[in-house]
């Protein structure tokens, strides 16, 4: 993994190769190839819309519920019917509207003809006729408002049907037949359906690693279920808004699930989730050579038999590595074990 060995100097004295107890453990910065990852908890959740709370838009009786917990269901399938005849008795009056409307227009727009014809012969003056037209405009609005009313009541007589809206399994159900519903401005919850084929993981990744998270990066990820599995995917998208927990700041990762992973993945399993990063040739220390003095980091480098602090700016860590990304050179030999700030 390394292409510039990071090169360990033990300074050895006396015979037999043994290490001085007073002789410090120095080690020479080099180059190295950074391939590390970031490993994040996470959980399988619905993807955006792959899980909808179905309700009624209309009150009224339960009179059948035609699913349960399960239950495959498919776009339109009836999932539950509430009583009709309220329904249905004022789809009946509004059309009967419609034909009383239509009594009365149909003689108007006849009688509007006539005048018309009559106005042009100088039979009836122009108030008459302007008479008979107003006479069919307003028989002619009343119908198309007789119509609405109609259209409008077959709507919601529709709406005593429940119909999924999406394909997908019931997740759960929140009434039952012979219960009374009734529609305010949150409509109330039948069932739930969740579509099992559309789920991705949303991976809890901490502030410290945010920034080397970049959307296509290959993710590997196993759940508690399944722990001889990994499944793969991919980063599709890093939510701009933080998550606390702990006291922790994390930002949630969203990650697209490659593969088939029908009827072996479900919402709210708890996923490990490693996230590969790209390759980096970098300058490289011991971690463990680095102190932290306020808010700056130091390290000790050994020159011509003294050692002097120095301020340097820290980057990337893989495990037991970290990348100098300011403050030293390759060939600079540090120590390992630098003594604490007085």
């Amino acid at each position: 993994m390394a292409v510039g060995a990071l090169v360990l100097a033990l300074v050895v004295r006396g015979s037999g190769g043994t290490a001085v107890a007073d002789e410090p453990e120095v080690a020479e910065v080099a180059r190295r190839t950074f391939a590390s990852s970031v490993v994040a908890l996470g959980a399988v959740k619905p993807q955006i819309g792959a899980e909808v709370r179905v309700g009624s838009r209309v009150s009224g009786r339960v009179q059948r519920l035609a699913a349960n917990v399960g239950d495959q269901v498919e776009p339109g399938q009836v999932i539950a019917e509430l009583e009709t005849a309220e329904y249905d008795a004022a789809v009946a009056q509004r059309r009967a509207e419609v034909a009383q409307a239509e009594a009365t227009a149909v003689p108007a727009e006849e009688a509007w003809g006539r005048y018309e014809e009559l106005l042009r012969s100088g039979v009836v003056t122009p108030a008459e006729a302007e008479a008979a037209l107003e006479r069919h405009r307003v028989a002619q609005a009343q119908l198309e408002s007789a119509r609405a009313a109609y259209e409008s009541a077959q709507v919601a007589r529709s709406f005593a049907s429940i119909r999924a809206p999406i394909s997908g399994v019931v997740a759960s159900v929140a009434t039952q037949e012979g219960e009374t519903v009734a529609a305010g401005l949150n409509a109330p919850t039948f069932l739930t359906i969740l579509d099992l084929g559309r789920l991705h993981v949303e991976a809890y990744v901490d502030e410290v690693d945010i920034g080397k998270i970049a959307v296509g990066q290959r993710v590997t990820f196993a759940v508690d279920a399944l722990p001889a599995r990994d499944f793969a995917g991919r980063v599709a998208a890093v939510y701009p808004s933080a998550t606390i927990q702990d006291n922790v700041v994390r930002y949630v990762t969203a990650v697209d699930i490659e593969g088939d992973y029908a009827g072996l993945l479900r919402p709210e399993m708890t996923a490990n989730v490693r996230i590969d990063l790209d390759s980096r040739d970098v300058l490289a220390v011991p971690a463990r050579a680095v102190r932290r003095e306020g808010n700056t980091s130091v390290v000790h480098v050994l020159e011509d038999g003294t050692t002097e602090p120095r301020t340097v700016r820290i980057g990337w860590r893989e495990g037991t590595w970290a990348e100098v990304v300011e403050g030293l050179a390759a060939g600079e030999r540090i120590l390992l074990d630098p003594p604490s700030s007085p």
